[in-house]
């Protein structure tokens, strides 16, 4: 779930898996699969943001490397470390 908050100043939790899509005119509304509309503080890059930030805690803790509440996933990223060659049926030629 991704938070953010209504004009009246007021926070909720969306599922970002159900944000059809994002439109700003000039208020931020999100459109939801269900046809449900929500108008929110956050700008469209705000939003998109959030829900990157939230796929990327998902797949961090698909991988076992979740990554703190409140941390972005734009932070140091991990070292990549070198991968040994496989060995093929023709001895690796």
């Amino acid at each position: 779930m991704i938070v953010v908050t209504r004009l009246n100043g007021s926070g909720f939790a969306v599922n970002p898996d159900l944000v059809e899509r994002i439109q700003e005119t000039p208020d931020t509304t999100l459109i939801m699969v269900d046809g449900a509309k929500y108008i929110v503080r956050e700008s469209m890059a705000d939003v998109i943001d959030l829900i990157a930030a939230y796929r990327a805690r998902i797949v961090g803790m698909a991988y076992g490397t979740d990554l703190p509440a409140g941390r972005n996933a734009t932070g140091p990223q991990p070292t990549l470390a070198a991968v040994a060659p496989l060995r093929t049926q023709d001895g690796g030629r």
